[in-house]
């Protein structure tokens, strides 16, 4: 325990020097002169980027760190929301984010297919304080005990499903599951439907491969933006702390009766209208509209 308490001080002393640089060029740019169209770019640009740092690091606050793969070629990695490097030559990593390709036996390796590890630990944290290690033998001829080995390898999940609501949705990064880990990286090459019953976990699979796209399509998705539509307020409400929580704030959320720019849409259909617009046979309706237009 104090190993990994040592390290997750370590990973908030180094998360404390990126937010202290991001802040600082922050402040340098913007009293920067130059009126001119090209310089006002720029300085745009800039501020954007590091500000768009400093919400991905002041959101990697909670639960920085939660996991840590130790591969049977010697190779250890630790897995966290964001991922940040150590301030040297070589730009070590010290914790990989969650997307990484790297991170994916976190999520997938199992006894019978290891994917390479020898062990899997999760890191359960209060604040800033390591308050559990849950560790899974992926090689059962590995002989080293650390003491946090445990026989039933659901317990992180089980005690995740156990937490208290507080009346928000909140992301699934710990414990995501080999089904789930396969919606959210899927390859992106279209509409993709996440189907099933109420309460199966749509919407926050939806959102983790919201989060994931815009790690491996940074550059299209940045320039392009990404929506996130619900049916009405309360929704949103419910779902907006998932994806900062992830270090993506640059996501657009909205309702249908929002989506015309200037315009909301604040009319209450009769319940006759209701039931023609929630027909199947309005999907070809508007199919034919879209043709027509």
């Amino acid at each position: 325990m104090r190993d990994e308490q040592e390290f997750i001080d370590l990973l908030y002393g180094r998360l404390a020097e990126l937010r202290a640089e991001a802040e600082g060029a922050v402040r340098e740019v913007l009293p920067v002169g130059g009126s001119g169209h090209q310089a006002r770019l720029e300085r745009e640009v800039l501020v954007a980027e590091r500000s768009g740092l400093l919400a991905a690091f002041n959101a990697g606050e909670s639960g920085l760190c939660f996991g840590r793969l130790a591969f049977r070629d010697g190779r250890d990695h630790h897995i966290g929301r964001i991922g940040m490097r150590r301030d040297d030559p070589e730009r070590t990593p010290l914790v990989v984010d969650w997307r990484a390709e790297v991170a994916r036996p976190f999520y997938l390796a199992t006894g019978h297919t290891p994917m390479g590890l020898r062990r899997r630990r999760h890191i359960t944290t209060e604040g800033r304080r390591v308050t559990g290690l849950h560790d899974e033998l992926m090689d059962l001829t590995d002989t080293e005990r650390t003491g946090y080995e445990g026989s039933d390898a659901d317990a992180v999940l089980l005690a995740s499903l156990d937490a208290a609501r507080t009346g928000r949705m909140h992301d699934i990064v710990q414990t995501i599951q080999a089904e789930q880990d396969r919606i959210i990286r899927a390859p992106h090459h279209g509409i993709l439907v996440v189907e099933g019953g109420p309460g199966t976990g749509k919407t926050v699979v939806a959102l983790h491969r919201a989060a994931y796209l815009l790690y491996a399509h940074r550059e299209l998705l940045a320039r392009r933006a990404v929506l996130i539509v619900g049916p009405n307020p309360a929704f949103l409400g419910y779902i907006a702390e998932v994806l900062p929580s992830l270090g993506e704030t640059g996501v657009l959320l909205a309702t249908p009766g929002d989506l015309f720019p200037g315009v909301t849409a604040t009319g209450t259909d009769t319940a006759r209208a209701a039931e023609v617009k929630g027909s199947a046979a309005m999907a070809d309706a508007l199919a034919r509209f879209v043709r027509d237009r």
